[in-house]
């Protein structure tokens, strides 16, 4: 089957949800997920957040995504993960740059343009 054809993301998006925003902090709209919580642990929490991220794009590859696209989902980890390792300003800023539900996004919608283009052909 042409993954094109069969852009379903759902699994894709839970897995993104978990890692950036399944918690809440009761009485603020402030969201985290596992990542923010990997990312406390030190040494290995960062990377193991940014395996768990590469999943992602290696999905968004198997449904078809264009180099460019891979490339772009690539640098938001990479952002991620680099500022994720300094200590307290990096576990804040995990919490709040969500790489995850981004990369997610930039899968939809790209995924979406070519729909829109193969329903015009």
């Amino acid at each position: 089957m042409n993954p094109i054809t069969n852009p379903n993301t759902s699994q894709l998006e839970r897995l993104a949800g978990l890692l950036d925003s399944q918690f809440g902090i009761p009485g603020t709209k402030l969201r985290f997920g596992l990542d923010a919580i990997l990312g406390l642990l030190p040494g290995v929490g960062d990377g193991v957040g940014a395996l768990l991220s590469l999943y992602i794009v290696a999905q968004a590859r198997a449904k078809g995504a264009p180099f460019t696209l891979i490339l772009r989902m690539l640098w938001n980890i990479l952002v991620d993960t680099v500022i994720g390792v300094v200590p307290l300003v990096g576990d804040l800023f995990d919490a709040a740059y969500k790489s995850n539900n981004r990369n997610v996004r930039l899968l939809k919608d790209h995924l979406e343009t070519v729909a829109r283009r193969n329903a015009k052909t």
